[in-house]
């Protein structure tokens, strides 16, 4: 009775102080590390309407002022719920400020202007990097208790800011986007929202960030500096609940530097075809945590960031303390993703209970040489996955920015493994302490792909009590400490294992199944300790060892 009253009672403070939005209990249980409670957001019990601020619904007026007003209006009494009512909100950007609840009722739809002069060109940091872009459609910087709550519909109109590839859309679709405007480049290949656009894409050797022109010139490819829809900078207490984003310029949500981070219940969409539509990117951010989702993107699903070479390392604020549970992506270039903009590091991360339903790559992990930063500590439990036409795992420390699949369907991100040794310095990245348990993977290409640089092996990497039934099953480059305890390969192409310059290998209690007998390579003079399971070892026809392969490297 005693706990009864209790709970009534909390839930009675909750909703005089404007918050009814609980955590779930069980989002804490089973972590492997100690995580403190994310501090949830509370708000003044004060509530307005758009429209008592002239808010016109119908999507031909812009309510760009009338959302401004509500806001700094709000923030003067104390902060409390700006309640945005059934309808068509067309509107510049918002501007979100301490205290603030932006709540989105069902049926509500804020659709954002597609006239580039509402977004002027502001400092920001995007893929990693200090530059210059586009005003977000959405934006905090250094607010306190924030949210985003309800169940409506947040639409960037990314369409009129993104490029298009023809070979990416139908005949019919692509006749409709040439009609619309814009222009198309000398092949005829691609089109482009404008000249501006066209402009900063030709300048543009990073594919992103014009690199070639100067500041002064940045207006004139002012439409190319696309922004992300939701930008985040260094604020605490932040809650996006309910509603639906979709439709960005660039990146979806984009929280960066900012700590006690919840995001649920959230539908984020984007286009398949859609360049950087990706879901969240997470950047140097501490105490989040990301649950009941569900992402259907262009891009990378959810990611870990925190930061891109030089830039990345001096602000030297790693990614830390983060749950991630019960999400289902659907399309994407990555589910889960750590990188490639790592620079600041990443820690303490759990990733439960999610489902990725044709993802360009199950669980993905990239970086290259010039990114520093140390990954470790990673926690990986009770995933399935299906149609995954390219790895479930995938460690590629050799990312050059590809897709993992041309518009064809052909896999294009290779992992290149030069054999220069390089120096090893702050340029160089470090992935260890990486676990994965109950994994599964049916009707898909390739279950495992592990690859290091030779001069920094990726460190203590663990799959146990998982299935793969895949085309292709295991690969293993410069790499220590590689355990798969009780791991079934089911595979029909290609070898059960290639292990090149590898050690202290375990995959003694593998089982491999193929129409074929299991093959396994071993390759590489670096390569040792390479335990093995016995109806390899014991049959000749099943293990070839390379003749630089040290003796006794293999058991």
């Amino acid at each position: 009775m005693k706990k009864s009253l209790k709970v009534i009672g909390l839930v009675v403070a909750m909703m005089f102080s404007g918050q009814m939005y609980a955590q779930n209990p069980d989002i804490y249980k089973n972590i492997e590390f100690k995580m403190p409670q994310v501090t949830e957001t509370s708000f003044a019990a004060n509530t307005v309407s758009i429209n008592h601020y002239g808010g016109v619904a119908g999507g031909n007026v812009k309510n760009t002022e009338a959302f401004k007003k509500a806001i700094e209006d709000l923030s003067k009494k104390g902060g409390g719920k700006l309640v945005v009512p059934r309808g068509m909100w067309l509107t510049g950007p918002i501007e979100l400020k301490s205290n603030i609840n932006l709540h989105v009722e069902e049926g509500a739809f804020i659709v954002f202007s597609k006239d580039k002069a509402d977004y002027p060109l502001v400092d920001v940091s995007f893929e990693g990097l200090n530059t210059i872009r586009c005003q977000s459609p959405i934006s905090a910087r250094n607010a306190t208790n924030i949210a985003i709550t309800g169940k409506g519909v947040i639409d960037g109109s990314g369409d009129a800011w993104r490029a298009i590839k023809k070979s990416k859309v139908a005949e019919s679709e692509w006749k409709e986007i040439v009609k619309s405007g814009g222009i198309l480049s000398t092949d005829g290949k691609n089109w482009y929202p404008s000249e501006s656009y066209k402009k900063g894409f030709e300048s543009s050797s990073s594919f992103n960030v014009p690199d070639k022109i100067s500041k002064e010139e940045l207006t004139t490819v002012k439409d190319f500096l696309r922004p992300v829809m939701v930008s985040l900078v260094g604020c605490d207490k932040v809650l996006l609940d309910g509603p639906t984003f979709q439709n960005s310029p660039a990146w979806n949500l984009h929280p960066l530097m900012c700590t006690n981070v919840i995001l649920r219940n959230l539908t984020v969409r984007n286009p398949w075809f859609s360049q950087n539509g990706d879901g969240v990117d997470l950047e140097s951010c501490k105490n989040v945590l990301i649950y009941d989702n569900t992402f259907d993107v262009g891009d990378d699903a959810i990611c870990i960031k925190s930061g891109k070479n030089e830039d990345g390392r001096k602000r030297n604020m790693p990614t830390e303390n983060v749950i991630i549970k019960n999400n289902v992506v659907y399309h994407g270039h990555g589910g889960f993703v750590v990188g490639s903009e790592m620079s600041g590091g990443a820690r303490n991360i759990h990733v439960s209970d999610c489902t990725f339903i044709g993802t360009d790559i199950g669980l993905r992990f990239k970086t290259t040489r010039g990114r520093g930063g140390i990954v470790e500590n990673i926690y990986i439990k009770n995933i399935d996955m299906i149609n995954i036409p390219t790895q479930t795992i995938g460690f590629n420390m050799f990312y050059e920015g590809a897709s993992p699949v041309l518009e064809d369907g052909q896999k294009q991100e290779g992992n290149k493994a030069p054999e220069k040794v390089y120096p090893v310095t702050e340029e160089t990245p470090i992935f260890r302490n990486i676990f994965f348990k109950n994994i599964n993977a049916v009707n898909s290409y390739e279950a495992i792909t592990l690859f290091g640089l030779a001069e920094m092996n990726l460190k203590n990497i663990v799959i146990e009590d998982s299935q793969f039934d895949t085309k292709k099953a295991l690969t293993i480059v410069d790499a220590d400490g590689i355990q798969l305890k009780n791991v079934k390969l089911k595979y029909s192409e290609g070898t059960g294992a290639t292990i090149y310059n590898s050690k202290n290998i375990n995959l003694s209690t593998v089982k491999f199944e193929s129409a074929n007998k299991p093959f396994v390579k071993v390759l590489g003079n670096k390569t040792g300790a390479v335990l093995l399971p016995k109806e390899v070892t014991s049959d000749k026809n099943l293990l070839s060892i390379g003749t630089d392969v040290a003796k006794n490297a293999v058991k």
